[in-house]
């Protein structure tokens, strides 16, 4: 299972992603929003872990999470923060957060939040989706097409992901430019592009325009 560990204390996140790898999942640190959506682009994480305070703000964490719950990321968010007012407690929760945790903590009680998280979430997502000519390896990053590997880059990987976990939800372009795309000057284009790449690589079904945005084409 893969966590997105967002502090900007490097003193902090360290010997936490440190432990954390210790207890055998991969960890992708990131010490601002901007990382943090950096890292989205490669993978979608099983459980984020979310300093409330960063760089973009003293609630910047609070409204990231809000953003990955719009953006349709359904894992856990352990909220970590040195904030104890129950006003905030609640705020957390109220955005989207599943557990809150009061700096300072020790590493064995975080390892024993980010356990019961994911204990309590059971498998997120399947080790692979295959659907018609179409297989997606998630752990190998791998994509195959009517049996032969097809070589995608990682935001091209990263689209047929998000359509593979969700087959049946209709993604925006408005909500594809903000999840991968943040921050690019060229629109909405830059989505037009990246579905008509996935089309040329896979096949013209394996994405699906429909009335609000598109969705996996392929039927199961």
């Amino acid at each position: 299972m893969r966590i997105l560990l967002v502090e900007d204390e490097a003193s902090l996140r360290e010997p936490m992603a440190a432990y954390v790898r210790s207890m055998g999942y991969d960890v992708d640190e990131a010490d601002s929003i901007e990382a943090a959506r950096e890292a989205l682009y490669d993978a979608e994480p099983d459980l984020v872990i979310l300093d409330v305070m960063l760089p973009e703000g003293v609630d910047a964490g609070f409204e990231f999470a809000s953003e990955l719950r719009e953006a349709g990321f359904d894992g856990p968010v352990l909220f970590i923060t040195a904030r104890d007012a129950v006003e905030d407690r609640v705020r957390g929760l109220d955005l989207g957060g599943d557990d809150y945790l009061t700096k300072p903590f020790s590493l064995e009680e975080l390892a024993a939040r980010v356990r019961a998280l994911l204990r309590r979430q059971g498998p997120v997502r399947r080790s692979f989706f295959e659907r018609g000519p179409l297989r997606v390896d998630y752990a190998a990053r791998k994509v195959h097409w009517q049996g032969r590997e097809v070589a995608l880059s990682g935001r091209e990987f990263a689209l047929i992901e998000l359509f593979t976990l969700h087959p049946d939800r209709v993604y925006s372009a408005e909500e594809l430019l903000e999840r991968l795309f943040p921050g690019t000057d060229s629109g909405l284009k830059i989505v037009r592009v990246y579905v008509h790449r996935l089309r040329t690589k896979l096949g013209p079904e394996v994405v699906q325009t429909v009335a609000g945005g598109y969705r996996m084409g392929l039927e199961p």
